[in-house]
């Protein structure tokens, strides 16, 4: 077969030709081979097409903490040409109804602890228990791989359709997005070239895998690399900093919450950490503080722009950037396009803001079983509009400032709720802070927060709006400062700003 036209799961057969014993994963005190991690990939191939049934284009869901076999399982899929649809397990049972629903999967694998969580909602007749033992109507895992034999599809290759992750869902019902394996491919590209990553290295993965920035931005790019990969099965502060002190890694990726996390932690001052190669960083606004904590530390914090429908990597900073630009995220990555145009589709020049534009390999094909979204997310001539807001210096770095959809219009001024945020960030009192928009008779709309306040700190709205004289125009400073316990969160951090509008109209 020309490997032109294979599928993904050749970067696992060929690691396990080319050094076969190397650790391809660790976790939770086991080590598995390349050797090891193909056979486990070629049994499931022949389960999904042999005892359960699994044709061309089927989707195939999971739900359940990060593990060998669900890396296992997307590799599976990519043989038998089935596409792999993971399931955020910290939704609730009307949001899994409702995906469960609208994808159809043929095949549900699951870990045990959501056995009767998905008993009451899913319909889907071939299931799968990856930790347990069968009955009810469920197979075992362990049953269903012994004595299956490989199978590969015929025709598979990089023009199957792989991945149907759904988006977070930070304003309002999330859609199905479609990564074909050729995305996948380039997006491992396109991640080496920013971490400068090959075979020699060791990548720490703690975010969740059922989202593109914990299976992407650098876990497959590491079996395309043919790299070690130690994981967790969910992200814990103490576990994690003993990995980061005791098992030497050379790239991790964490969003801010996780980094501040460990920053906040006791143990964060006398945690080695110089293994590291750098930090990568994303997903929302990433606060000064925490910039300089790490570069402090002598580690580049490297920041990246993209979302699920990018696979993710977009635009990306190198680590030797990072000092000298903090704040930027970076340049467009080395197989991505980007532009930034205005209301009219029109470039913006440099230093104004524009909507940013996308066009590359790694590109989402479609939204699944919706024709309308998928046509309104691309231009006519095949750019995807990411509905985000940057600017571009002189130099070419990126600055991502916001969502199109949370800026504020008020008084026909345009207000960047991550602006504001990011200055109210200063204040010792502000732990957290998410700023929208509210109606308004007078300016149409102006801008209240939301904080968090800091451990042991007042709750002084009068304090926090005074600290912003001088700082921010008049136009810009929230009209009312509103104290909540948390913040509305997806599972990478982003604040569910549509949660917070909502409670502003029912107020």
């Amino acid at each position: 077969m020309d490997i032109s036209t294979r599928d993904i799961s050749h970067w696992i057969d060929r690691w396990a030709d080319f050094t076969p014993q190397k650790t391809a994963i660790r976790f939770e005190g086991a080590e598995i081979s390349y050797e090891d991690f193909a056979a486990a990939v070629h049994h499931l191939a022949g389960a999904l097409a042999g005892e359960l049934g699994i044709k061309p284009g089927d989707r195939v869901a999971h739900l359940g903490h990060n593990s060998p076999q669900m890396l296992y399982l997307l590799f599976a899929c990519a043989r038998v040409r089935a596409m792999f649809m993971p399931l955020n397990w910290r939704l609730a049972a009307p949001e899994h109804s409702y995906m469960l629903a609208d994808a159809a999967p043929v095949a549900l694998f699951a870990d045990s602890q959501y056995r009767d969580h998905l008993d009451r909602i899913s319909g889907v007749s071939r299931r799968v228990l990856i930790d347990g033992p069968a009955g009810g109507g469920w197979h075992a895992l362990d049953d269903l791989v012994a004595g299956a034999r490989d199978h590969r599809a015929p025709g598979a290759g990089l023009d199957d359709r792989l991945l149907l992750v759904y988006t977070s869902g930070t304003t309002g019902r999330p859609k199905g997005a479609v990564l074909k394996q050729n995305a996948v491919q380039w997006n491992a590209i396109n991640s080496a070239i920013m971490h400068e990553m090959t075979a020699r290295d060791h990548i720490f993965c703690t975010l969740p895998l059922f989202h593109v920035g914990g299976m992407n931005n650098q876990t497959t790019p590491a079996f395309h690399a043919g790299a070690t990969v130690t994981l967790h099965r969910r992200f814990d502060v103490g576990q994690t900093l003993r990995t980061l002190n005791d098992d030497r890694p050379d790239l991790c990726v964490l969003v801010p919450a996780q980094s501040q996390a460990l920053v906040d932690h006791p143990a964060w001052p006398d945690t080695d950490v110089s293994s590291l190669r750098m930090i990568t960083t994303g997903s929302s606004i990433v606060p000064e503080a925490m910039i300089h904590a790490w570069h402090d530390r002598g580690i580049p914090l490297v920041q990246i722009y993209g979302s699920t429908e990018t696979c993710p990597i977009a635009i990306h900073n190198l680590r030797h950037d990072a000092f000298e630009c903090e704040g930027s995220t970076g340049k467009p990555a080395m197989h991505c396009q980007i532009r930034l145009v205005g209301d009219d589709d029109v470039d913006v020049a440099p230093g104004e803001t524009g909507e940013i534009l996308v066009r590359g390999p790694n590109v989402f094909s479609e939204y699944w079983g919706n024709p309308q979204a998928t046509k309104a997310s691309f231009t006519a001539d095949g750019w995807y509009r990411s509905g985000d807001v940057a600017w571009c210096d002189e130099r070419g770095f990126y600055y991502v400032v916001e969502r199109k959809k949370d800026m504020i219009i008020s008084g026909a001024e345009n207000i960047y709720p991550a602006e504001v945020e990011a200055v109210m960030l200063g204040h010792e009192g502000v732990g957290e802070v998410a700023i929208v928009g509210r109606r308004d008779e007078r300016w149409g709309e102006v801008p209240v927060a939301f904080v968090v306040a800091a451990p042991q700190g007042a709750k002084d709205a009068a304090a926090i709006l005074a600290f912003l004289e001088g700082r921010l125009a008049r136009y810009k400073h929230p009209h009312e400062v509103i104290f909540v316990d948390e913040l509305p969160r997806n599972a990478l951090g982003k604040v569910r700003k549509f949660e917070l509008r909502d409670r502003l109209c029912g107020d």
